[in-house]
């Protein structure tokens, strides 16, 4: 599984969900919520690079949400999906890196820790003379055993 927070997602120009809120609940943690309305279909949108390991096939999800008010009803969620490759069009050109050389996390790294990243563009050593509008950056690791057991 791949946990993807609502801080990952952001609603549609169109027909999009109310913006990234932080709720303080008065029984529990503050929680970061996307709000969709009751009286119209709203949309929020992430994107995923897969891991090799991913066969290609059909995916399914589930939903972990609250609700304003009283929890007396239904709610249905869907969920639609495109790839896109290297040089397809999502409207624009679609570029993918080459992978990069390898690096290590300063701070000597060991179980149960977290690890902060910071993404940057070295403009002395490219040539592109627009801005590079960054979608997401594929994090490829090693793994030593079969599970997180």
């Amino acid at each position: 599984t791949i946990w993807i927070p609502c801080s990952a997602m952001y609603p549609n120009t169109t027909s999009g969900c109310a913006p990234l809120a932080q709720v303080e609940l008065s029984n529990g943690p503050e929680i970061k919520v996307l709000d969709f309305d009751a009286s119209s279909d709203e949309n929020a949108q992430f994107s995923v690079a897969f891991p090799k390991s991913w066969n290609e096939g059909t995916l399914t999800f589930q939903a972990f949400f609250t609700v304003t008010g009283t929890d007396s009803g239904t709610v249905a969620w869907g969920l639609s999906a495109v790839a896109i490759a290297d040089n397809d069009s999502c409207n624009t050109d679609l570029n993918i890196s080459a992978e990069s050389a390898t690096f290590e996390v300063a701070g000597s790294p060991g179980v149960d820790e977290l690890v902060f990243f910071q993404v940057m563009r070295d403009v002395s050593a490219d040539d592109q003379t627009g801005d590079a509008r960054l979608l997401g950056i594929k994090l490829f690791f090693t793994t030593d055993a079969k599970n997180d057991a």
